[in-house]
Protein backbone atom coordinates (compact mmCIF):
# COMPACT_ATOMS: atom_id res chain seq x y z
CA UNK A 1 0.00 0.00 0.00
CA UNK A 2 1.62 3.24 -1.17
CA UNK A 3 1.42 6.41 0.94
CA UNK A 4 -0.93 7.83 -1.70
CA UNK A 5 -3.44 5.08 -0.93
CA UNK A 6 -2.74 3.27 -4.18
CA UNK A 7 -2.18 -0.48 -4.07
CA UNK A 8 0.82 -1.83 -5.97
CA UNK A 9 0.98 -5.60 -6.38
CA UNK A 10 4.19 -7.58 -6.20
CA UNK A 11 6.00 -10.56 -4.71
CA UNK A 12 8.29 -10.77 -1.70
CA UNK A 13 11.17 -13.19 -2.23
CA UNK A 14 14.86 -13.77 -1.72
CA UNK A 15 17.18 -12.00 -4.17
CA UNK A 16 19.01 -15.20 -5.13
CA UNK A 17 15.85 -16.99 -6.25
CA UNK A 18 16.88 -18.58 -9.53
CA UNK A 19 18.94 -21.75 -9.15
CA UNK A 20 19.95 -21.30 -12.80
CA UNK A 21 21.81 -18.08 -11.95
CA UNK A 22 22.76 -18.17 -8.27
CA UNK A 23 24.88 -21.00 -6.90
CA UNK A 24 23.58 -20.45 -3.36
CA UNK A 25 19.86 -20.25 -4.30
CA UNK A 26 19.05 -23.31 -2.23
CA UNK A 27 21.24 -22.54 0.78
CA UNK A 28 21.20 -18.73 1.21
CA UNK A 29 19.71 -17.62 4.51
CA UNK A 30 16.59 -15.46 4.27
CA UNK A 31 17.58 -12.16 5.91
CA UNK A 32 16.72 -8.49 5.47
CA UNK A 33 19.92 -8.14 3.47
CA UNK A 34 18.73 -10.35 0.64
CA UNK A 35 14.92 -10.23 0.78
CA UNK A 36 13.16 -7.89 -1.62
CA UNK A 37 9.78 -6.91 -3.04
CA UNK A 38 9.47 -7.48 -6.79
CA UNK A 39 6.96 -4.86 -7.93
CA UNK A 40 4.53 -5.54 -10.75
CA UNK A 41 5.44 -2.23 -12.37
CA UNK A 42 7.90 -1.15 -15.06
CA UNK A 43 10.44 0.49 -12.77
CA UNK A 44 14.22 0.26 -12.83
CA UNK A 45 15.31 2.95 -10.37
CA UNK A 46 14.55 4.52 -7.00
CA UNK A 47 13.15 7.60 -8.73
CA UNK A 48 10.69 5.58 -10.81
CA UNK A 49 9.66 3.59 -7.74
CA UNK A 50 9.00 6.74 -5.71
CA UNK A 51 6.95 8.08 -8.63
CA UNK A 52 4.48 5.27 -7.93
CA UNK A 53 3.85 6.85 -4.53
CA UNK A 54 5.92 4.28 -2.65
CA UNK A 55 7.79 5.67 0.35
CA UNK A 56 9.72 4.56 3.42
CA UNK A 57 7.24 3.33 6.03
CA UNK A 58 4.62 2.07 3.58
CA UNK A 59 3.00 -1.25 4.40
CA UNK A 60 3.43 -4.62 2.70
CA UNK A 61 0.57 -7.09 3.07
CA UNK A 62 0.43 -10.73 2.06
CA UNK A 63 -2.32 -12.39 0.07
CA UNK A 64 -3.76 -14.88 2.61
CA UNK A 65 -4.45 -17.50 -0.11
CA UNK A 66 -7.37 -18.88 1.88
CA UNK A 67 -8.66 -22.34 1.00
CA UNK A 68 -11.43 -24.27 2.79
CA UNK A 69 -11.31 -27.95 1.86
CA UNK A 70 -14.23 -30.37 1.60
CA UNK A 71 -12.71 -32.21 4.57
CA UNK A 72 -13.07 -29.17 6.82
CA UNK A 73 -9.51 -27.86 6.82
CA UNK A 74 -8.88 -24.12 6.62
CA UNK A 75 -5.58 -23.16 5.01
CA UNK A 76 -4.47 -19.54 4.98
CA UNK A 77 -1.96 -17.01 6.15
CA UNK A 78 -2.91 -14.97 9.21
CA UNK A 79 -5.05 -17.59 10.97
CA UNK A 80 -2.98 -16.53 14.00
CA UNK A 81 -5.03 -14.98 15.26
CA UNK A 82 -7.75 -13.83 12.87
CA UNK A 83 -9.57 -17.08 13.65
CA UNK A 84 -10.04 -15.83 17.20
CA UNK A 85 -11.08 -12.36 16.02
CA UNK A 86 -13.71 -13.98 13.80
CA UNK A 87 -14.97 -16.09 16.71
CA UNK A 88 -15.38 -13.04 18.96
CA UNK A 89 -17.12 -11.03 16.24
CA UNK A 90 -19.49 -13.91 15.53
CA UNK A 91 -20.35 -14.29 19.23
CA UNK A 92 -21.00 -10.55 19.48
CA UNK A 93 -23.36 -10.84 16.50
CA UNK A 94 -25.17 -13.78 18.10
CA UNK A 95 -25.53 -12.01 21.45
CA UNK A 96 -26.88 -8.86 19.82
CA UNK A 97 -29.35 -10.60 17.52
CA UNK A 98 -30.62 -12.92 20.27
CA UNK A 99 -30.60 -10.07 22.85
CA UNK A 100 -28.46 -12.19 25.20
CA UNK A 101 -27.21 -10.48 28.35
CA UNK A 102 -23.97 -11.86 29.77
CA UNK A 103 -23.72 -12.63 33.48
CA UNK A 104 -21.07 -9.96 34.12
CA UNK A 105 -19.94 -6.77 32.40
CA UNK A 106 -17.63 -7.87 29.57
CA UNK A 107 -15.22 -5.82 27.46
CA UNK A 108 -14.10 -7.07 24.05
CA UNK A 109 -10.72 -5.75 22.89
CA UNK A 110 -9.11 -6.29 19.50
CA UNK A 111 -5.39 -5.54 19.61
CA UNK A 112 -2.89 -5.08 16.80
CA UNK A 113 0.02 -4.78 19.23
CA UNK A 114 0.35 -8.31 20.62
CA UNK A 115 3.26 -9.21 18.32
CA UNK A 116 5.31 -6.19 19.41
CA UNK A 117 4.97 -6.99 23.08
CA UNK A 118 2.70 -4.50 24.80
CA UNK A 119 -0.64 -6.00 23.79
CA UNK A 120 -4.06 -4.59 24.63
CA UNK A 121 -2.97 -2.99 27.88
CA UNK A 122 -3.61 0.72 27.51
CA UNK A 123 -7.38 0.44 27.81
CA UNK A 124 -8.06 -2.16 30.54
CA UNK A 125 -10.89 -0.72 32.68
CA UNK A 126 -10.17 -0.58 36.41
CA UNK A 127 -13.12 -2.89 37.11
CA UNK A 128 -11.67 -5.82 35.13
CA UNK A 129 -10.81 -8.84 37.28
CA UNK A 130 -10.40 -11.53 34.59
CA UNK A 131 -8.51 -11.27 31.32
CA UNK A 132 -9.05 -14.03 28.75
CA UNK A 133 -6.77 -13.88 25.72
CA UNK A 134 -8.32 -15.65 22.73
CA UNK A 135 -5.35 -16.33 20.49
CA UNK A 136 -4.09 -19.61 19.02
CA UNK A 137 -2.82 -23.00 20.15
CA UNK A 138 0.77 -23.71 19.08
CA UNK A 139 1.35 -27.04 17.36
CA UNK A 140 4.60 -28.95 16.89
CA UNK A 141 6.76 -31.75 18.20
CA UNK A 142 6.02 -32.64 21.84
CA UNK A 143 2.93 -30.39 21.83
CA UNK A 144 -0.51 -31.65 22.90
CA UNK A 145 -2.43 -29.16 20.77
CA UNK A 146 -4.10 -30.43 17.60
CA UNK A 147 -6.35 -29.04 14.86
CA UNK A 148 -9.57 -30.55 16.22
CA UNK A 149 -9.89 -29.22 19.78
CA UNK A 150 -9.59 -25.97 21.71
CA UNK A 151 -6.14 -25.52 23.24
CA UNK A 152 -5.99 -24.14 26.80
CA UNK A 153 -2.57 -22.76 27.67
CA UNK A 154 -1.03 -23.75 30.99
CA UNK A 155 2.23 -21.83 30.59
CA UNK A 156 4.12 -19.91 27.91
CA UNK A 157 7.43 -18.04 27.71
CA UNK A 158 6.12 -15.51 30.23
CA UNK A 159 5.39 -18.14 32.87
CA UNK A 160 2.28 -19.96 34.14
CA UNK A 161 -1.24 -18.67 33.65
CA UNK A 162 -3.67 -18.26 36.56
CA UNK A 163 -4.32 -21.76 37.91
CA UNK A 164 -7.89 -21.28 39.15
CA UNK A 165 -8.91 -19.52 35.93
CA UNK A 166 -7.47 -22.38 33.89
CA UNK A 167 -9.25 -24.94 36.03
CA UNK A 168 -12.49 -23.01 35.59
CA UNK A 169 -12.13 -23.33 31.81
CA UNK A 170 -11.34 -27.04 32.11
CA UNK A 171 -14.41 -27.59 34.28
CA UNK A 172 -16.61 -25.79 31.74
CA UNK A 173 -15.16 -27.85 28.91
CA UNK A 174 -15.84 -31.11 30.74
CA UNK A 175 -19.31 -29.99 31.81
CA UNK A 176 -20.33 -29.05 28.26
CA UNK A 177 -18.42 -31.82 26.49
CA UNK A 178 -16.14 -29.43 24.63
CA UNK A 179 -13.04 -31.21 23.26
CA UNK A 180 -9.89 -29.58 24.64
CA UNK A 181 -6.17 -30.04 25.20
CA UNK A 182 -3.93 -28.52 27.86
CA UNK A 183 -0.57 -27.37 26.57
CA UNK A 184 2.60 -25.35 27.15
CA UNK A 185 3.79 -22.96 24.44
CA UNK A 186 7.55 -22.54 24.95
CA UNK A 187 8.22 -19.52 22.68
CA UNK A 188 5.00 -17.56 22.95
CA UNK A 189 3.42 -14.53 24.57
CA UNK A 190 -0.13 -13.20 24.52
CA UNK A 191 -2.01 -9.99 25.21
CA UNK A 192 -2.82 -11.44 28.63
CA UNK A 193 0.81 -12.17 29.49
CA UNK A 194 1.76 -8.68 28.27
CA UNK A 195 -0.88 -7.28 30.63
CA UNK A 196 0.72 -9.13 33.53
CA UNK A 197 4.15 -7.80 32.57
CA UNK A 198 2.68 -4.29 32.55
CA UNK A 199 1.49 -4.80 36.14
CA UNK A 200 -2.22 -5.43 35.58
CA UNK A 201 -3.98 -6.83 38.67
CA UNK A 202 -6.09 -9.44 36.87
CA UNK A 203 -6.51 -13.19 36.65
CA UNK A 204 -5.30 -14.19 33.21
CA UNK A 205 -5.94 -17.14 30.91
CA UNK A 206 -5.26 -18.06 27.31
CA UNK A 207 -6.94 -20.34 24.80
CA UNK A 208 -7.35 -20.71 21.05
CA UNK A 209 -7.86 -22.96 18.09
CA UNK A 210 -4.99 -25.25 17.20
CA UNK A 211 -3.00 -23.62 14.38
CA UNK A 212 -0.40 -25.63 12.46
CA UNK A 213 2.67 -23.86 10.96
CA UNK A 214 2.12 -20.57 12.78
CA UNK A 215 3.52 -17.45 11.04
CA UNK A 216 3.73 -19.41 7.76
CA UNK A 217 1.01 -20.84 5.49
CA UNK A 218 -1.11 -21.92 8.41
CA UNK A 219 -3.84 -24.52 8.81
CA UNK A 220 -6.59 -25.46 11.22
CA UNK A 221 -9.82 -27.46 11.07
CA UNK A 222 -13.40 -26.29 11.49
CA UNK A 223 -13.69 -28.67 14.47
CA UNK A 224 -11.08 -26.63 16.35
CA UNK A 225 -12.79 -23.36 15.44
CA UNK A 226 -16.16 -24.67 16.66
CA UNK A 227 -14.64 -26.04 19.89
CA UNK A 228 -12.94 -22.71 20.56
CA UNK A 229 -16.12 -20.73 19.94
CA UNK A 230 -18.06 -23.06 22.26
CA UNK A 231 -15.36 -22.66 24.92
CA UNK A 232 -15.39 -18.85 24.73
CA UNK A 233 -19.19 -18.81 24.76
CA UNK A 234 -19.29 -21.13 27.79
CA UNK A 235 -16.87 -18.86 29.65
CA UNK A 236 -18.71 -15.65 28.76
CA UNK A 237 -22.00 -17.06 30.03
CA UNK A 238 -20.43 -18.36 33.27
CA UNK A 239 -19.85 -16.59 36.56
CA UNK A 240 -16.51 -15.13 37.62
CA UNK A 241 -13.77 -17.42 38.92
CA UNK A 242 -14.02 -17.82 42.71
Amino acid sequence: MASTGQKVSGTILIHQTSCHVYKDAGTAERTQDNMEVRLDAKVTSEKETRALGIEVGDFISFDPRTVVTETGFIKSRHLDDKVSAAILLNLLRIYKEAKIELSVTTHFAFSVFEEVGHGANSNIPDQVVEYLAVDMGAMGDDQQTDEYTVSICVKDASGPYHYDFRQHLVALAKEQDIPFKLDIYPFYGSDASAAMSAGAEVKHALLGAGIESSHSYERTHIDSVVATERMVDAYLRSELVE
